[in-house]
C-alpha cells in the first residue's frame, strides 16, 4: 500500500458523468482531473447502474421480465454457489489468473474501465495516481435481492458472497490499474450508509457493516491499492473514521457541520495518515451549483480547515492529506451543470495548491 501518498489538495471525481459516450467522458475527465484520472459511469446505460455494473459473475443470477435476481430456490443455486468459492479460492491462492475469472469487470457493464485504460495507454507520462471505484457492500447488498424481494444483505451466505464478489472485483481493478506504476485508489461508494441506524435498516448491525468493511478494505490494501469510502449523505461518521479506510470521502459542502463533531476520531484518522476527500463543490441542488465559484468554495474550504485546526492538527498537514472532490456523482445532472461541477473542482483545488505551494 502507498502510505506515503499525499495528494496536496489536487482534484478527483466521484464516478458518473451525464455523457452518452465513454470517449467523451474520458476527455472530460482528462482536461478537469488530468493527475488523478478516474474511469466513468454512464448511467443514462442501464447496465451500469450502481449495483448492475458489479453484478456479473454473482451466483444464482436470473433476469426475467426485466428484474435481475439472486434466485436461490434454482435447481442449479447450490452448484453455481460452490463454483463462486472454488473459483474464489483458486484466484485467491493464485491457481488461476484475475484475468480469466468471473471477477473481471463486464465489457458491457463496465465499457467507462476499457475505454480509460485505453487512453491511458496512449500517455507519455502517467498520472500522479489513478482512481477506480465499485459499489460498497452495504449498498450491493441492500440493492440486490432474491426471488422473495428480500436484500441479500439480510442473508448470512448471500451477504458473504456479495462482499467476497466485491472485494475481489476491487482487487482485479487495482492489479490491472497498477499496471501503469502510479498509486492506485479505489472508492467504495456506499450511498446507503447514509440511512443506517434508522429503522429501515433494522436487523444490521455496526458490527455487520464493520467486518463488510474490512473485507473489502484487505482485499485492496492486498494488492497495494489505496481504499476510499464514499458517502454523500450525513451519518455516524466514526463507523469508517476508525476502519482501515486510507480515505474519507464526504459532502463537506452540506455536512461538514455534522462531520467536525467526530472529533477525536477525525483527529485520530488524520494523524495516522488518512486522507480527506473533501466534497466541497456541491451537485445535489441546481441553485448551489449556479451560485457558486471557485473563490467562494476555496473560502469555504479555509474555514473548515480552521476548525481541524482547532482540533490540534497543524494546516500544513490538512492539505497534505487532502483531496479536493464533487460531493457526489453527476451523473444526474444536465451536462452543463456537470461541466460546471467539474471546472469548479478543477479551480477550487488550483486556488488552494497556489496558497499552499
Amino acid at each position: 500500500m502507498e502510505k506515503h501518498f499525499k495528494p496536496n489538495g489536487r482534484p478527483v471525481l466521484i464516478g458518473s458523468l451525464p455523457v452518452y459516450d465513454h470517449t467523451e467522458a474520458v476527455q472530460l475527465i482528462f482536461r478537469y482531473t488530468p493527475e488523478i484520472p478516474l474511469w466513468a459511469q454512464l448511467p443514462v446505460y442501464q447496465e451500469e447502474g450502481m449495483v448492475a455494473q458489479f453484478m456479473s459473475g454473482f451466483p444464482g443470477l436470473i433476469t426475467e421480465q426485466g428484474r435481475t435476481y439472486v434466485d436461490t430456490t434454482n435447481d442449479r443455486f447450490d452448484q453455481e454457489l460452490l463454483e463462486f468459492y472454488e473459483d474464489y479460492m483458486a484466484v485467491d491462492k493464485g491457481e488461476k489468473r484475475f484475468d480469466d475469472s468471473r471477477f473481471v469487470l463486464a465489457t458491457d457493464a463496465a465499457r467507462g474501465f476499457f475505454s480509460f485504460i485505453e487512453h491511458l495507454q496512449t500517455l507519455p507520462d502517467s498520472p500522479v495516481a489513478i482512481k477506480g471505484q465499485i459499489t460498497g457492500p452495504l449498498t450491493f447488498g441492500l440493492g440486490l435481492t432474491d426471488q422473495n424481494r428480500k436484500a441479500i444483505f439480510y442473508d448470512e451466505q448471500l451477504r458473504d458472497v456479495a462482499v467476497k464478489h466485491l472485494a475481489q472485483k476491487a482487487r482485479w481493478q487495482v492489479r490491472t490499474l497498477s499496471r501503469f506504476g502510479r498509486p492506485v485508489i479505489i472508492f467504495f461508494d456506499e450511498p446507503a450508509l447514509g440511512g443506517f441506524g434508522s429503522s429501515a435498516f433494522i436487523g444490521i448491525s455496526r458490527s455487520d457493516v464493520a467486518q463488510c468493511f474490512q473485507e473489502v478494505i484487505d482485499a485492496v490494501h492486498a494488492e497495494g491499492g489505496l481504499v476510499g469510502i464514499h458517502v454523500c449523505s450525513n451519518f455516524d461518521w466514526s463507523l469508517i473514521l476508525d476502519s482501515e479506510s486510507d480515505i474519507i470521502s464526504f459532502d463537506a459542502y452540506s455536512y461538514f457541520d455534522k462531520f467536525i463533531l467526530y472529533q477525536d476520531n477525525i483527529k485520530h484518522f488524520v494523524e495516522s495518515g488518512g486522507i480527506i476527500a473533501w466534497g466541497i463543490v456541491p451537485t445535489f441542488n441546481t441553485d448551489d451549483i449556479e451560485k457558486e465559484n471557485p473563490s467562494s468554495l476555496a473560502a469555504m474550504w479555509e474555514d473548515q480547515t480552521l476548525a481541524l485546526e482547532g482540533l490540534g492538527i497543524d494546516k500544513t498537514t490538512i492539505w497534505r492529506q487532502s483531496l479536493i472532490t464533487p460531493s457526489c456523482g453527476t451523473g444526474s445532472l444536465s451536462l452543463d451543470l456537470a461541466a460546471k461541477v467539474l471546472m469548479l473542482t478543477q479551480n477550487v483545488s488550483d486556488i488552494i495548491r497556489k496558497n499552499y505551494k
